[in-house]
């Protein structure tokens, strides 16, 4: 079976910065495309920010854009992502998903597989 696996969330407070790492020796292979999502109680599931295999193409939430920097070593086989200025707003489960093909899409429906995810808690 595949296995994703997201690390490095926290509670941290307004304007901290927070780095996400995720796992996956099989899902980082080409052509797989992988994101960032969150859920907040009551929220839908969106994405966060998704990044193909080669990292040229990258799609970022505006709500985070300019904030947040998604990355991903497929050497080492890990997925990050790099929050700055974090905000109450912020705070979620972040999780970690991963598809097989060549198009990168936001919509988390199409993500076959993920990562049991990470709290991220933002305080005033």
């Amino acid at each position: 079976q595949i296995q994703v696996m997201e690390s490095g969330g926290g509670l941290v407070q307004t304007g901290d910065s927070l780095t996400l790492s995720c796992t996956s020796s099989e899902l980082t292979d080409y052509p797989s495309n992988m994101g960032w999502f969150r859920q907040a109680p009551g929220k839908e599931r969106e994405a966060v920010s998704c990044i193909n295999y080669g990292g040229e193409t990258i799609y970022y939430a505006d709500s985070v854009r300019g904030r947040f920097t998604i990355s991903r070593d497929n050497t080492k086989n890990t997925l990050y992502l790099q929050m700055s200025r974090v905000q109450p707003e912020d705070t979620a489960m972040y999780y970690c998903a991963a598809k097989w093909g060549y198009a990168l899409d936001r919509n988390p429906k199409i993500y076959d597989y993920w990562g049991q995810g990470t709290q991220v808690t933002v305080s005033s």
